[in-house]
C-alpha cells in the first residue's frame, strides 16, 4: 500500500505557474526552461503562458551564471520510490578546498570525527568567560556566512551555487565549514527543499519559484563551532501559499517559545512540550528524530535536547552551556525516510517541512541567542495566514 501511495504521488495535478492562476498546468512546458535544464515550469495553457512570459523570463536571466553548466545531468537514484517532487540532479561539483593556513577540525582528512567519539555522553561542559567570548565570535561569523549565503536566494540559481558561496565566504572569514568531510559529508551546508527534512547535499537542482528552503550553515573558527539554520521562501509563489507559510512561520514560532524558557534551572525535557503544543495549535507536526544539540570546541557533544512533548531527556540548563534548538515541523506524518546517498531524509508521504535554528548561551540571568539574526538579515517573518478552528470557522489571520 505504501508503495501504491507514493506511485499516487508523484502523479498528483501540477499547478499552473502563471500569477495568481489557480488552474491546474497541462502538459505545456517552458521550451526555454527545458534547454537549460529547469525542470517543472508547466502552464495551463499558450494564453497563459504569453501573459507571464515578462515574469517568469527572469528566472532564465538569473539562471546564467549561477547555475553550473553541467552536461549530461542525471538522477543517480533512478529507481528509488521518492516521495515527493525533489529529486537529485547529478553529478555533484569536485569538494571545494579549504587553504592549509585556516584551522581544520579533526575529520577533514579522514571524514572521522574522533574526538566525538571520545565524549564522556553524560557530560556537559561549562565554559568560561574565554570559551564564551569564542563562542560569540564563531557565532557571529556564522550569521555572516547564512546572510551572505541567503541573499544570493532566488528562482533559476542551483543549490550547488549557494554551497560555493557558503563555502567562499567561510574561507574568506579564515573559517572552516563544519559540515564538509564530516563523517564524510560532501559539502560545505546543507540544503533541504520542500519535503526535504533535513541533511540535503547541494547538488545541479535549480529551485523554483514556490519552493522552500532550509539553509543549515556550521563553521569552524579558532577551535569553536557555530551552528544555525533558517527556512526561506524562494520567490513569491512561496509566499502566496498558505501552507508554506503556515508551516515555516509556525516553525519559527517553535522555536522562538521554546528559547523563551532557557534560563538556570529549566529542564532540558521542556522546550519540546513547548514545541509540540505550538505545533499542534497550528496543525503542524514535530518531526521527532532530529533534535538539538551540545556545541562548543566539538561539533555535537552533549546535552541531547528533543522537541517533542513527554519526552526524558536529562538535565538542567546551567550558566555557561552553549547548544542548540532546531525543530522541524512538517505539514504531513512526522516519518522520514532516507535517499540512498544515506544523508537526504524525506517526509515518508512527501509534504513540506521547515527547521530553524539558533546557538544560545545560558547566562546567569536567561539566555544569549549567540547566532541572532539582525536589521540587515534576509528572510525574516512574514504574516500567518487565515486558520481554522476545531469548528471549521475562520479565525483570521495571526502572528501568534
Amino acid at each position: 500500500m505504501a508503495e501504491n501511495a507514493t506511485e499516487l504521488s508523484s502523479t498528483a495535478k501540477r499547478k499552473c505557474l502563471g500569477a495568481d492562476c489557480e488552474n491546474d498546468a497541462e502538459a505545456l512546458q517552458c521550451p526555454s526552461c527545458l534547454k537549460i535544464g529547469i525542470t517543472g515550469s508547466y502552464f495551463c495553457s499558450q494564453d497563459c503562458f504569453k501573459k507571464n512570459w515578462s515574469q517568469h523570463s527572469t528566472v532564465h536571466k538569473t539562471a546564467q551564471g549561477k547555475t553550473q553548466n553541467v552536461t549530461g545531468a542525471y538522477n543517480p537514484f533512478p529507481t528509488h520510490p521518492f516521495t515527493g517532487s525533489v529529486r537529485p540532479v547529478y553529478p555533484l561539483s569536485a569538494r571545494r578546498a579549504v587553504p592549509k593556513s585556516v584551522r581544520h577540525p579533526d575529520w577533514a582528512e579522514t571524514g572521522i570525527p574522533k574526538g566525538e567519539k571520545r565524549l564522556n555522553r553524560s557530560k556537559i561542559d561549562i565554559l568560561d568567560a574565554k570559551g564564551q567570548d569564542a563562542m560569540r565570535k564563531v557565532c557571529k561569523l556564522a550569521r555572516e556566512v547564512l546572510d551572505i549565503t541567503a541573499a544570493e536566494l532566488k528562482p533559476g540559481i542551483t543549490t550547488d551555487y549557494l554551497d560555493e558561496v557558503c563555502h567562499k565566504a567561510c574561507v574568506e572569514r579564515n573559517s572552516y565549514p563544519s559540515p564538509l568531510n564530516y563523517n564524510h559529508f560532501p559539502k560545505s551546508l546543507c540544503t533541504s527543499p520542500n519535503e526535504i527534512v533535513c541533511h540535503g547535499i547541494p547538488d545541479q537542482r535549480i529551485l523554483l519559484d514556490g519552493d522552500i528552503l532550509n539553509l543549515d550553515i556550521s563553521l569552524y573558527h579558532d577551535g569553536h563551532h557555530a551552528d544555525l539554520n533558517e527556512t526561506y521562501y524562494v520567490g513569491d509563489r512561496a509566499k502566496a501559499d498558505p501552507d508554506s507559510v503556515r508551516l515555516v512561520e509556525t516553525t519559527r514560532q517553535c522555536l522562538e517559545k521554546a528559547i523563551e524558557l532557557v534560563k538556570p534551572g529549566t529542564p532540558f525535557r521542556d522546550f519540546g512540550k513547548a514545541i509540540e503544543t505550538h505545533a499542534k495549535s497550528k496543525n503542524c507536526s514535530v518531526v521527532a528524530t532530529w533534535g538539538g544539540h551540545g556545541i562548543n570546541t566539538e561539533f555535537h557533544p552533549p546535552p541531547w535536547i528533543p522537541h517533542y512533548a513527554k519526552n526524558k531527556a536529562v538535565g538542567v540548563c546551567k550558566p555557561g552551556m552553549t547548544f542548540t534548538i532546531e525543530p522541524i515541523l512538517t505539514l504531513g506524518k512526522p516519518r522520514e525516510v532516507y535517499w540512498p546517498d544515506n544523508w537526504t531524509n524525506a517526509t515518508i508521504d512527501g509534504k513540506r517541512t521547515a527547521q530553524f535554528e539558533q546557538t544560545l548561551l545560558v547566562t546567569d540571568t536567561g539566555v544569549e541567542i549567540l547566532t541572532a539574526a539582525n536589521e540587515n538579515s534576509p528572510g525574516g517573518p512574514i504574516p500567518m495566514p487565515a486558520v481554522l478552528d476545531g469548528t471549521g470557522k475562520d479565525k483570521g489571520a495571526s502572528n501568534t
